[in-house]
């Protein structure tokens, strides 16, 4: 039995694309070839063809992400970003953790096989936009691995059900982002008030001023707060992802907020 952590591409959604392009340069040629010559022919077929290049560019992009993505791929950039934010979380022997938003459970997992002695927890609310993402997903990923100490269970990162000052450390990997949110730095607080004192926390995540505001200002928020070696730690420069990947597959902007309370 071998883990399955999905792509972060999904395979569906590359098809959809690829079903796009076909379907619009078809609707193109039939246009082209049984419509009546005149202004209705030519704008239909220009409507159409607009499609099928509009698809055709978004199947390739879709494609190369997914191929990048791959986990058993050539690039597994997926693989490297994981096992790069896992090296960021050293748990004491009884210690806890917390992974937001864990998805296929690859974070966690990843967490839990380096800190043996400690517990993981992952949430997710696994919605529709990554349907193959689920609980039964990460548990039977958990078992492929070999790894006991990860429980998993549905949960909501704006409003976590658990006390303050439960973890040892807190994760995230490129969760934040996709929460609709006005206030992206409130939900890293909620993330970060059931951290521990003397805790550390590894978020990942595109940390760009569009999606989250000025982050400097917020690393010194958090330094007046009390929190310590509080860093942004840009990822998208070479350290897990390639300036130029970064740019074309809308990356830019990654970084690794890591810090203690």
């Amino acid at each position: 039995m071998k883990a399955d952590y999905k792509n972060w591409m999904p395979k569906g959604m590359v098809a959809s694309f690829i079903g796009g392009a076909a379907g619009s340069w078809i609707t193109a040629l039939a246009a082209g070839s049984l419509m009546p010559e005149g202004t209705g022919r030519q704008v239909a077929t220009a409507v159409s063809a607009a499609s099928g290049a509009l698809f055709t560019g978004v199947s390739i992009w879709s494609g190369l992400m997914y191929r990048a993505f791959d986990y058993n791929g050539k690039r597994q950039m997926s693989k490297q970003i994981i096992e790069g934010i896992a090296e960021y979380v050293n748990l004491p022997e009884g210690g806890s953790c917390l992974d937001v938003g864990c998805g296929s459970g690859a974070l966690g997992i990843a967490i839990a096989k380096r800190n043996p002695g400690a517990q993981v927890t992952g949430i997710d609310r696994w919605g529709k936009e990554y349907a193959s993402f689920n609980k039964p997903l990460c548990e039977e990923n958990a078992r492929a691995e070999g790894v006991e100490n990860i429980s998993f269970m549905k949960g909501d990162a704006t409003h976590l059900e658990f006390p303050n000052e439960t973890f040892d450390a807190v994760a995230s990997n490129y969760v934040y982002h996709n929460i609709p949110s006005r206030d992206r730095q409130a939900i890293l607080l909620e993330t970060l008030r059931t951290l521990k004192k003397g805790g550390t926390f590894a978020i990942h995540d595109i940390f760009s001023a569009g999606k989250y505001g000025d982050m400097q200002s917020f690393t010194k928020k958090l330094k007046e707060m009390g929190y310590e070696r509080v860093e942004l730690i840009d990822t998208a420069n070479g350290k897990w992802i390639r300036k130029r990947e970064a740019g074309w597959m809308g990356l830019s902007g990654s970084a690794l907020l890591t810090g203690k309370k």
